[in-house]
């Protein structure tokens, strides 16, 4: 080893080196165990320790160092902790175990913080308003027996909301006892129930809901049916407060009211009609048991199948075994001093389940057939007459009890069916397409309506036809001229056309027209009556036409009303005056917005222009069938409130329109018009109790009538052609601008070559007719004698010609069964004014001219393209003398006068919609 690497560094010795914290061990003890030398230093200088060696030096000198610093810096106690958690006396996982205290608190603290958060929530949760679907009700409407026709309204919600009172005292126990015991004394919530039923469905048990009676009152009336924890816990909360704040009564009505039953049916009125025909307030112990089983799962305790109405044999087995277990519950508890005793209940159970009395699944809310027209029409009579508005109808909740009755719906509907099926063929013939019919039956002295035929369905033809079709009326409407001539007489040529009636002259039956062909027609005072030319623009004297030009000279007003001739009529309505046949049209009942404008520059008013529809043409006959008293025809006879309140009763009021000698003389001549070998309605002669009608039939045969009475009953029946849908048109006639609502002419329909009122719609009447009668049918009263005054009228002579060879001008008395034609009615265009011919012709069977709307060089003379009542012959053929009948044009009127006319909302059965 070099020198160097042995040689200490300068100053490095032991005395030199720089202080590290550790001093130089003490010398080594002297040999021999002898005295160390005192030292005079010794005590200056703390004697030190004796070390074995350098390592136990060093210890020892740290372990001073340490000891000296703790000294120096002695440990703080630790602060106790609020929470001493984790724990500090405690290692290891015991730290993390809290202590009893701690686990008391922390129980403590939470159900203080519970109850703080509940009663907080408590006071602001507000009670809110029911869901509109539990305030939802349907409108029940009764057939005028009484019984239930149909439910309505309401959002189709079949509900009706009645109060505890009329719910019989075994449902309230039968529900009490099944769902909810302890229901009249607990305060809303059964949390025990709860427990229970939670820790059954744990078990594997039945499912159960563990909700009290206010509980489920409070979901069906104030929450939805979501199940989420936030609207259980609002469900609590509520039902508590619910519980506080309204009677027990009122909970359990409610929760019976908004709850459901299966079929549709919503409370427990729809329920009881819905299962057993009856009211709620009639249940009995074992309806109510049965029922109480549907609020547990309606799908599964109804017997039947709602879809196929077949027995469920599932379903009957455990609602019996329900029903029964609600039977003995009732007789185990006792519930507000009501108990099912043991006599009764062994008697309900040997009687047995009443499956027989359960009836089968029907729907509530019907709205096809003839019933959506029912109830549309009564809701369109409550709400023009200012009972029930339609926003009020339309919440649902009435009770509305109506004038038709059942048996004569049905009876209408099946003669429009018999004769449709009979007569018409739409698949082989292309003019028996788009045929709509319109009736109704009103009672003559009162004025309810007992049937209507409103169209094939009211699900499918959505208007009506029984209210307001706007199709003209066509020679029905000649009763009222014959009823102003009666009543007010024809004016005075002398006096101004405005004269009061002591000027007038009371026309008689006997009194005698002309019933030329092209007949000029004149003004009361004889002055031409002029219209415009829809060609020239000119002023030209009015025309009226006959089929084909046929006449029979100088006729009687009784002769003109059998054969429906329409030149006598149109002159009678100028000298009695169009204004006056309006006022006696209204009088009789017919609604001023349904007639088309009456003063002398429409020669044609008197000859139907006028729509006024099937309703009310039977209430306006009913006023000759009463001997001159009107009365409003009518559709609801009492109205009801949800709660049984009675909110209308309906008090007729009847008004005398026409003195009983002009109605009784109008009848009179109404039932020659059957009764007639010659007269237009002949076919009802055989019907085997007095009658009287009138036939009709417009221009262009667009429309066909038969109005006519009995003493019980006055029905109107119309019948037309007019497409209900686009789909329902050819591809030919859509080329042809047909559209859905036009009127399309009627020939060759049925095989006919005309429809004419004595045809098609007479069958239909005498089909009705025959099936509605009552046996108490009585005759006509007799007319009065040498009535009026005889005029001759437009010309003519006061001693008539006889008859000539020529045919008749107007309807033929037509065989429903033959394959010939009767005669057609044209009437004019109430929207426009009657054109006139070109010129005046003596000929009886003129040649057509330029203007001349009801002449077809085609056709043989008809009216643009249209005849009156059947080309002249009567009954479709030859009457019994070889003479015809009824074969004139009812108007003549142009451009084939029928147009959609007047719908309007005046026109309808009660003035409105």
């Amino acid at each position: 080893m070099s020198e160097h690497r042995r040689k200490q560094p300068p100053g490095r010795g032991r005395r030199g080196a720089a202080p590290n914290g550790r001093r130089a061990g003490p010398p080594p003890a002297p040999p021999g165990g002898a005295e160390p030398p005192v030292d005079a230093t010794a005590e200056l200088t703390p004697t030190r320790p004796s070390y074995g060696s350098r390592a136990e030096a060093r210890r020892a000198a740290q372990g001073s160092v340490a000891g000296s610093r703790r000294r120096r810096a002695p440990e703080t106690p630790r602060k106790k902790r609020f929470i001493d958690y984790p724990r500090h006396n405690h290692t290891g996982w015991r730290r993390f175990v809290p202590s009893w205290r701690q686990v008391l608190g922390s129980a403590l603290s939470f159900m203080i913080l519970l109850m703080g958060a509940v009663g907080i929530a408590y006071a602001m949760i507000p009670k809110p308003d029911p869901n509109a679907i539990a305030l939802a009700q349907s409108n029940v409407y009764y057939w005028a027996n009484g019984d239930r026709m149909a439910v309505s309204g309401g959002d189709n919600v079949n509900r009706q909301i009645v109060p505890l009172d009329d719910i019989s005292i075994d449902m309230q126990d039968s529900v009490v006892a099944a769902e909810n015991q302890s229901f009249w004394t607990d305060s809303g919530v059964d949390l025990w129930g709860i427990g229970r039923a939670m820790l059954n469905m744990a078990r594997g048990g039945e499912v159960q809901s563990g909700s009290t009676i206010t509980q489920q009152y409070v979901k069906n009336a104030f929450l939805s049916q979501d199940q989420t924890l936030a609207r259980k816990a609002r469900e609590l909360l509520l039902s508590v407060k619910v519980a506080a704040e309204d009677p027990k009564e009122e909970i359990l009505a409610g929760y019976l009211n908004t709850s459901c039953y299966n079929r549709g049916a919503c409370g427990i009125q729809a329920a009881a009609q819905a299962y057993f025909g009856v009211d709620a307030r009639d249940l009995d112990a074992s309806q109510s048991a049965f029922l109480t089983s549907l609020l547990k799962g309606p799908s599964l305790y109804d017997p039947y199948d709602s879809e196929t109405g077949e027995l469920n044999e599932s379903n009957a087995a455990r609602a019996e075994e329900r029903w029964e277990s609600t039977l003995r519950q009732r007789n185990e508890i006792e519930i507000r001093g009501n108990r099912l005793s043991d006599e009764d209940l062994q008697a309900i159970l040997e009687e047995g389940f009443p499956i027989d009395d359960i009836l089968p699944p029907s729907r509530a809310i019907v709205q096809d057939g003839q019933i959506g027209y029912l109830t549309r029409l009564a809701d369109d009579y409550l709400d023009a007459q200012g009972i029930v508005s339609k926003d009020e109808l339309a919440r649902g909740g009435y009770r509305i009890t109506t004038t038709f009755d059942q048996e004569m719906v049905d009876q209408m509907e099946e003669a429009v069916t018999a004769v449709s099926d009979d007569r018409l063929d739409p698949e082989a013939r292309d003019e028996d397409r788009h045929i709509q019919f319109g009736g109704a039956a009103v009672v003559p002295g009162d004025g309810a309506i007992r049937a209507i035929y409103g169209g094939v369905d009211a699900t499918q033809h959505f208007s009506n036809n029984a209210n307001s079709p706007a199709v003209q009326v066509g020679s029905t409407f000649k009763p009222f001229v014959l009823a102003a001539a009666f009543q007010y007489g024809a004016r005075d040529p002398e006096e101004p056309a405005d004269q009061p009636d002591g000027d007038r002259t009371i026309v008689s039956p006997e009194s005698v027209y002309r019933s030329e062909n092209d007949l000029p027609i004149e003004l009361y005072n004889g002055e031409p009556a002029m219209v415009e030319d829809e060609e020239t623009g000119e002023e030209v004297q009015w025309k009226q036409r006959n089929f084909e030009g046929r006449e029979r000279g100088d006729i009687t007003l009784r002769e003109a009303t059998v054969v429906s001739a329409n030149s006598p009529f149109a002159q009678l309505g100028m000298d009695v005056g169009p204004e006056r046949v309006s006022e006696a049209a209204v009088s009789a009942g017919l609604l001023p917005g349904s007639l088309v404008e009456a003063n002398d520059s429409v020669p044609t008013f008197a000859l139907g222009v006028s729509t006024p529809g099937p309703i009310r043409m039977a209430s306006a006959y009913s006023t000759f069938a009463a001997s001159g008293e009107q009365n409003e025809p009518y559709s609801v006879t009492e109205v009801a409130d949800s709660t049984g309140n009675t909110l209308y009763t309906h008090e007729g009021e009847r008004n005398q329109a026409f003195d009983s000698d002009v109605a009784d003389t109008v009848t009179d001549m109404l039932v020659d018009v059957v009764q007639n070998p010659d007269g237009s309605g002949n076919a009802a002669a055989n019907i085997g109790f007095p009658v009287a009608g009138k036939t009709g039939t417009t221009d262009d045969n667009k429309s066909a009538w038969f109005v006519g009475y009995s003493s019980e009953l006055s029905t109107a029946i119309g019948m037309w052609r007019a497409p209900d849908a686009e789909e329902d048109l050819s591809e030919q006639e859509i080329e042809d601008g047909v559209g859905v609502g036009t009127f399309m002419s009627m020939f060759n329909t049925a095989g006919e070559e005309r429809i004419n009122g004595g045809s098609l719609p007479l069958d239909v009447w005498m089909g009705f007719m025959s099936a509605a009668r009552t046996g108490e049918e009585e005759d006509f009263p007799e007319p009065p004698e040498d009535f009026g005054e005889e005029v001759c009228g437009g010309g003519a002579t006061c001693a008539p010609d006889e008859p000539t060879d020529q045919p008749t001008t107007d309807e033929p008395t037509a065989d429903p069964t033959t394959d010939e034609p009767e005669t057609d009615e044209p009437t004019a265009d109430p929207t426009t004014e009657p054109p006139v011919t070109d010129e005046p012709t003596e000929e009886p069977t003129p040649p057509c001219g330029p203007f001349d709307p009801n002449c077809n060089d085609d056709s043989g003379g008809t009216a643009d393209g249209g005849t009156a009542d059947g080309g002249g012959t009567a009954d479709g053929g030859a009457t019994d003398n070889g003479g015809t009948a009824d074969g004139g044009a009812d108007t003549g009127q142009s451009e084939g006068g029928q147009t959609n006319g007047n719908s309007g909302d005046n026109g309808s059965i009660f003035g409105g919609g």
